[in-house]
């Protein structure tokens, strides 16, 4: 709990130090709706937080915005949609700022996260579930099966750069396990996978397998990280640093992200929103202590900063695993 009140305090006097209003913005008024792409199935982390955020934010700027599901390619494509849209402020993105970093070295889409306006609202951690009819009580007995079956124990994410993949890299990376991936076009598919017996585990974010955690119907080994995580209703989940002596993962953040080039007034506007209404916002709260995700709103220049260390590592993980591209300094992200 320290350590989820110190990123949460961190964060919001990141999000006090990110934002420098122009004295002479204007409010703007949005006169149609506002479209804001999630590049992922529905049912999953990036839908499930964009949703709750898009409800408070239509209360504040009092026009609706409609949530649109196009997910594919790693979700570059709903991406790239957004970000060949007009630049008029009516066309937005969601998703995890780490994936928002890495599209550039794996060549799906040229725009560095820079080019982009991040809003973020929360940090999801991944967590490592099996199935409930699997054997695995624990991630020793785990491991210990993918070392004997080498390839062959099945392993659901929402493909490349998602969460779950990452996570399950990151694992693999550490202890020399081989598995067989299964991908799907969200989270939301790849934890049905798994309780459906269809794969054996998933690494997606705890936000995505909080309700099976809860029903019994995925059982939680350990979050994908140095710390414990709670989960209201279920309890707390250890972390994997318990098997993996000395074994970290940055913070994924997720929020939506705004095309630089639409007018100044757009962005004005949402960085005062996200101030005033997002940095203390009780429905994103609740969803947060409910999902098991951290509740850190942050925006402008410290939420590239925020993020950054998620993508590094990302960017630079799936270059080790020859995903990439481009070398990722080739782009501007830095080894880290």
């Amino acid at each position: 709990m320290k350590k989820r009140f110190l990123l949460q305090a961190a964060a919001a006097a990141a999000l006090a130090a990110g934002f420098a209003l122009p004295a002479a913005a204007q409010a703007w008024k949005p006169t149609k709706p506002i479209n804001l792409i999630v590049p992922w199935a529905a049912g999953g982390s990036t839908d499930q937080i964009t949703r709750v955020t898009a409800g408070e934010l239509e209360k504040v700027l009092g026009q609706k915005i409609i949530v649109v599901n196009q997910p594919g390619a790693s979700g570059s494509i709903g991406t790239k949609n957004a970000w060949e849209a007009a630049k008029d402020g009516y066309t937005w993105a969601a998703g995890a700022a780490q994936d928002l970093g890495t599209y550039q070295a794996l060549g799906m889409l040229d725009v560095p996260a820079r080019d982009w306006h991040l809003f973020l609202s929360v940090a999801n951690i991944p967590v490592v579930g099996v199935g409930a009819s699997t054997p695995y009580q624990n991630m020793t007995q785990l491991l210990d099966a993918m070392k004997a079956k080498p390839g062959e124990i099945k392993v659901a994410t929402a493909g490349v750069t998602s969460g779950g993949h990452n996570a399950m890299e990151a694992i693999s990376r550490a202890t020399g396990v081989k598995y067989r991936h299964v991908t799907y076009d969200g989270g939301n598919p790849a934890v049905v996978a798994t309780v459906s017996g269809e794969t054996d585990l998933t690494t997606q974010l705890a936000v995505e397998q909080a309700e099976m955690i809860r029903g019994k119907r995925i059982r939680p080994l350990a979050t994908v990280s140095d710390r414990p995580l709670e989960i209201e209703g279920y309890g707390t989940i250890e972390p994997i640093s318990k098997y993996i002596p000395g074994f970290k993962s940055p913070a994924n953040y997720f929020g939506i992200f705004i095309p630089k080039g639409v007018p100044p007034d757009v962005v004005a506007t949402v960085q005062k929103v996200w101030a005033e209404n997002i940095a203390n916002n009780a429905a994103i709260k609740a969803y947060a202590v409910n999902r098991g995700a951290l509740f850190a709103p942050v925006a402008g220049d410290a939420a590239l900063n925020a993020a950054m260390p998620a993508i590094q590592a990302n960017a630079w993980l799936l270059h080790s695993t020859g995903k990439t591209k481009v070398a990722p300094d080739t782009v501007g992200i830095a080894k880290p």
